[in-house]
């Protein structure tokens, strides 16, 4: 057993896929974690069994009726050990920087997760963070504490370990890899028809669904370009995709010496939660593995291939980089834009093809509007500016 001193833990979006593996991992190592507190949007149950498990002091819920719905899952009364429920995006704040949490695990899904990061990182918190949107939208005001951010994505943990010491003036390129999504051969007549069962049925990874999704567009590797400049100090021209359909190499840096490191292991997000809760202690060990993790039979796994992305078919990732390009304002308008045509299309009132689409309108609506010219140097401009997406008249209701 370990013998570093406790390091207390807000696990933000506890329920949520990246949550509960989180805690998975967490329970594996009683004597060096100490889950402090656990938010939760929906799912009332799972909070009240992981709350019993992990004996919080507190709880952040979305609002007073789940409040009473958590209160009703726990028998009627709050265990004595839960100090304090709090509710909506000011409790996440309260949660992220109480005095007895050294780190906050943010697995918030949106922009819902900007706010208690960034008050996090200014009370001195580290943050491990799988929260895309939070470093796409306020990636550039968090810039000063990228030294307390540790990434959970499987691709940003791998280029953080293939990086080590190294600065980025001796890279030549961080590569992120892509599995391709479920359409990756798919051609211009079959991408025309795809439907939302087949989206949702990623071919390596198990993730939820707007991610998934995303997936399938190639948006969520953008998307993850952009977190990759704003967690290592890229410059565009520094950053690349790789198609790697068996997703087994997670990420690869290569030097301006020409030679390349890779990263590589199971497709298991809790590799990633554990290197990072590794990283995070003392010393910096690297926890052992646990029962019930995969393990790689290396002489099985046969060929590693690679290919360039299929950009003209999957445009949403020539919009990520050309976003990330363009600036913050850009990159704020993209998620946004983006998360409403995904919902769209789950809903089904979007074809999948009419996703690009709707976040370049929204992105050429955005700097007619003379949003190019805003400078975003604070959370309130960033959530003003995605508001003002939001709020646009917005033609997503085209029929499948």
């Amino acid at each position: 057993m370990m013998t570093q001193p406790v390091q207390a833990l807000a696990v933000l979006g506890s329920t949520g896929s990246v949550g509960t593996q989180a805690l998975q991992v967490l329970a594996q190592f009683p004597h060096t974690f100490k889950v402090e507190a656990l938010s939760a949007g929906q799912n009332m149950a799972l909070l009240a069994q992981q709350v019993v498990q992990f004996t919080p002091s507190t709880v952040v819920v979305q609002h007073a009726q789940a409040q009473a719905h958590l209160l009703q899952q726990l028998g009627g009364h709050w265990p004595p050990y839960l100090q304090r429920v709090l509710v909506g995006p000011k409790g996440l704040v309260e949660a992220a920087t109480l005095p007895t949490v050294n780190q906050v695990l943010v697995g918030l899904v949106g922009i819902l997760g900007l706010a208690p990061t960034l008050a996090a990182l200014q009370a001195g918190k580290q943050v491990l963070t799988a929260n895309k949107e939070t470093l796409v939208t306020g990636g550039h005001l968090l810039g000063p504490y990228r030294h307390q951010l540790l990434p959970l994505d499987s691709e940003h943990c791998a280029l953080f370990q293939c990086l080590g010491s190294h600065a980025m003036e001796q890279v030549q390129t961080l590569w992120l890899t892509a599995s391709g999504g479920p359409f990756r051969t798919f051609s211009p007549q079959q991408l025309a028809h795809v439907t939302k069962t087949q989206a949702l049925q990623h071919p390596t990874w198990v993730m939820g669904a707007k991610v998934t999704v995303d997936c399938s567009t190639l948006m969520n590797k953008g998307l993850e370009l952009i977190e990759a400049q704003r967690l290592f100090g890229a410059q565009p021209s520094q950053l690349g995709v790789l198609v790697h359909p068996q997703s087994v190499v997670h990420s690869l840096v290569t030097f301006v010496d020409g030679q390349s490191l890779a990263q590589l292991g199971p497709n298991d997000m809790r590799f990633p939660i554990l290197h990072a809760l590794g990283h995070s202690l003392p010393q910096h060990p690297r926890l052992p593995a646990f029962e019930g993790l995969p393990t790689v039979h290396w002489p099985s796994v046969g060929a590693l291939t690679f290919e360039e992305p299929r950009r003209e078919a999957f445009p949403c990732l020539a919009l990520a980089e050309e976003a990330l390009r363009l600036g913050p304002w850009a990159c704020v308008v993209l998620n946004a834009a983006n998360e409403l045509a995904v919902a769209a299309f789950l809903e089904e009132r979007l074809p999948w093809q009419g996703i690009a689409p709707h976040v370049q309108q929204a992105l050429e609506t955005a700097h007619t509007a003379g949003m190019a010219q805003q400078s975003l140097d604070s959370l309130d401009e960033v959530l003003a500016l995605d508001a003002w997406v939001r709020q646009q008249p917005a033609s997503l209701s085209t029929p499948l």
